[in-house]
């Protein structure tokens, strides 16, 4: 039996083998990178993308509405019909000190579910996907802060219905409770770096609720949110009259009576910023870390 086309065909395969052998970076790219590559997202693209995530969280299990509906309703009506004529001796003329303060205390105590959100991630694994993304680092945290948003201008928008449907009439009209909202939504912001910080520090979920609840509820309390602090003791008032939440009780309160309270705002802006600038430093080292 002949060998030629045996040996021809191998010679053909050699020679095809020997011209597609030359390959370059060049033409590797020409074959893979068909078009120009996508330019990276913003700091801002990303941080919304993660925000509209946490609203996409909302749509799809509703029962995290119950704390910025139900709860707001419920604090409303206990605390003004409960404590209206005992400490005013009207439930009306107490909601009109009331409502600002119970809408600063509301939202306010919402911001831990942000840590809460936060370390569920954590444990399920989800924040070790984003850590491989190539986006701006801490646009996962900020997203969080920007949904929550959402969550504490639904929040006070359901108090101030409430309040209006039960007598509550600001003398600042419109402009002064937008102005009002706007600072407590910023405040509020600022305010939950402190749980995302908690978030990654701690290792459950049930721990952060229960550390949130050990610090808010007497920063909440002891303000002047329900009361006048004047009638506090000495050593009372040196430390409500200096607290964050007092600051900001009454710089709302006062933008929804028609007044600037210039200091109270400044005092307000000012712990924002410290806030965001110690714990979110903070966090974000913690999450570079985790």
């Amino acid at each position: 039996m002949s060998t030629a086309p045996t040996t021809e065909a191998r010679t053909t395969r050699a020679d095809v083998a020997t011209e597609l052998a030359p390959v370059t970076v060049e033409s590797l790219s020409a074959v893979l990178v068909a078009k120009e590559r996508p330019p990276r997202p913003s700091a801002w693209t990303t941080s919304v993308a993660f925000g509209w995530r946490a609203v996409l969280k909302i749509k799809h299990v509703p029962e995290q509405l119950f704390d910025v509906t139900a709860f707001p309703i419920m604090m409303v009506l206990m605390y003004t019909y409960l404590f209206g004529g005992a400490l005013a001796g009207s439930t009306t003329d107490y909601l009109q000190f009331l409502l600002p303060g119970i809408l600063v205390m509301s939202v306010v105590m919402i911001t831990m579910y942000t840590g809460v959100a936060v370390n569920t991630d954590i444990t399920k694994g989800v924040f070790d996907r984003f850590r491989t993304l190539p986006i701006w680092r801490p646009s996962a945290m900020v997203g969080y802060l920007l949904g929550d948003m959402l969550r504490y201008a639904m929040a006070s928008t359901v108090m101030l219905v409430v309040g209006l449907i039960m007598g509550f009439r600001p003398d600042g009209g419109v402009l002064g409770v937008l102005a009002g909202i706007a600072l407590l939504i910023v405040f509020s912001f600022a305010f939950s770096w402190v749980w995302t910080m908690f978030g990654l520090l701690l290792r459950s979920e049930k721990s952060v609720m229960g550390v949130s609840m050990m610090v808010l509820f007497p920063l909440t309390f002891l303000s002047n949110i329900f009361v006048d602090p004047k009638t506090m003791p000495g050593w009372l008032q040196a430390f409500v009259n200096n607290s964050p939440i007092t600051h900001l009780s009454s710089a709302v309160r006062s933008l929804m009576d028609g007044d600037w309270p210039g200091v109270e705002i400044a005092w307000t802006l000012g712990w924002a910023a410290v806030l965001i600038a110690v714990f979110g430093s903070v966090t974000m080292r913690l999450y570079n870390r985790k």
